[in-house]
């Protein structure tokens, strides 16, 4: 099959799903992923999101408790751009129909999570992140210029290359063509041409034997973007929990909430002594 769309997202978590839903009224948009339209690393984010909603905090609050836990290695325009934004972020969320906790009070029921200075956590209940997706898919499926197909898997980025020109890391003027995805359940090859591609893949957990990752995180999208450039201009960042890392023969035996960190909890050991400084 071949299918000429305007927008083509490849991934359906909360950043292809934002992506679609603000390029929707200006073409046709069509979204794959390779399992369940839900089955995402957005799904399974538990905490929230950090957004600076009120006073006593402030952007600049924010922005300074970002670069201490960053520690030097953050890029100070990009934190100062995030956090400016958050908060017309999460507006934007609970316009599509995102729900959020709301205390008694009806104002929203703000956590804080370990490096915050105030409390800013935004959250629904401890399935953030599965609330976002509803809310998104929701709003994905109202639009009608907006069409998913699950269980399609990414083959390979269309370039010059499979019309027969040389490409090399060299090439100078590589254009994406659109992709070639395997439709799972009835096992043909579809061509997908679109004007612009938005790869949306998720990250490269399952590299590793043992992660939190769900399964469909397994790098495709940069395994993808590498054969077609011949390079990748960034790296992500991987987080490992100090026992994986330090006794891999041992499993993690807890996971402490960073919401009860955030609260004042101390980690202790059976003699009383802290466990992290």
């Amino acid at each position: 099959m071949e299918k000429k769309v305007d927008f083509l997202v490849v991934g359906s978590g909360i950043a292809g799903l934002t992506y679609a839903l603000k390029v929707a009224d200006h073409g046709k948009v069509y979204i794959i992923t390779k399992a369940d339209e839900d089955e995402s690393n957005t799904k399974y984010a538990q905490g929230g999101i950090a957004a600076v909603m009120h006073s006593p905090d402030s952007y600049e609050k924010h922005v300074q408790d970002t670069l201490i836990c960053g520690d030097g290695l953050c890029n100070e325009e990009v934190v100062r751009m995030v956090v400016y934004e958050s908060t017309d972020r999460i507006k934007e969320l609970i316009e599509w129909g995102t729900n959020f906790d709301k205390s008694s009070s009806g104002e929203y029921d703000l956590g804080r999570e370990g490096g915050h200075s105030e409390n800013r956590i935004l959250h629904h209940k401890d399935i953030t992140g599965k609330e976002i997706e509803r809310a998104l898919l929701a709003k994905i499926h109202s639009h009608p210029n907006i069409e998913i197909a699950n269980h399609h898997f990414a083959i390979d980025i269309i370039t010059q290359h499979h019309l027969g020109k040389p490409v090399t890391h060299e090439t100078k003027d590589i254009t994406c063509y659109g992709i070639y995805a395997l439709n799972i359940k009835t096992g043909d090859i579809d061509t997908i041409v679109a004007k612009t591609t938005l790869m949306a893949t998720g990250g490269t957990g399952n590299v590793y034997s043992a992660t939190t990752n769900p399964v469909i995180a397994t790098g495709d999208g940069v395994a993808m973007v590498y054969r077609a450039k011949g390079a990748i201009t960034n790296m992500e960042f991987i987080q490992f929990h100090p026992t994986a890392l330090y006794a891999p023969h041992l499993k993690p035996a807890f996971l402490i909430s960073e919401a009860v960190r955030g609260a004042g909890a101390v980690l202790k050991t059976m003699d009383g002594k802290e466990y992290f400084n």
